[in-house]
């Protein structure tokens, strides 16, 4: 009798623990990725800047391509911000109010507030050595540096407290009070 309370005691236990969910499941992680150039890796010159002088045509200050998986269930929107590590962490590039629907941005996204692609979303303008909406790329004549693409997934739909006019600190600082997880890339240049 003892024996057969053992063996179904056995066999139940081994019957709820197949029968439930592990216990931890596995999450995907969050991951920012370019086909321009891997992380860590050099940028190639078409997205350096135009402005800082020279005459290089390969520099067309076209914003890379870029795409992420793995991101929080709960995001309703998608914001990217571009920093030069190397430069007090200036701001080069925000994007934000990307659709949740979105999961890549591609290669020379347009220099205006509101670009077509992706729709719904704006751009902040940069005032800098140039001074347009959008992506600003890398202006280092005489040194290597260091930028830093991360893309925010956000709690909102909209940063309605952005308009045309808001700087990249003001943006900087709405996409990460709004932010539910982040991925980054960087790159040289």
């Amino acid at each position: 009798m003892r024996a057969t309370r053992i063996v179904f005691c056995a066999l139940f236990a081994l019957g709820a623990a197949c029968l439930s969910a592990p216990a931890s499941a596995e999450q995907t992680a969050f991951t920012l990725s370019s086909t321009a150039f891997a992380d860590g890796g050099l940028m190639p010159k078409v997205h350096e800047c135009t402005s800082g002088g020279g005459n290089d045509p390969a520099k067309k200050n076209e914003s890379p391509p870029l795409a992420w998986s793995g991101a929080p269930a709960a995001a309703k929107s998608y914001a990217i911000v571009m920093r030069d590590l190397d430069n007090a962490n200036l701001i080069h590039w925000v994007i934000y109010d990307i659709p949740a629907s979105t999961a890549s941005l591609p290669q020379n996204v347009r220099h205006v507030y509101r670009p077509p692609v992706p729709a719904g979303s704006r751009q902040v303008y940069y005032r800098g050595s140039a001074s347009l909406y959008g992506y600003q790329g890398p202006c280092s004549p005489s040194t290597v540096n260091t930028y830093e693409f991360v893309v925010h997934a956000l709690d909102r739909a909209s940063l309605t407290g952005l308009n045309s006019g808001s700087s990249t600190q003001a943006a900087a600082r709405a996409i990460t009070a709004a932010s539910i997880g982040s991925a980054r890339i960087t790159g040289e240049s």
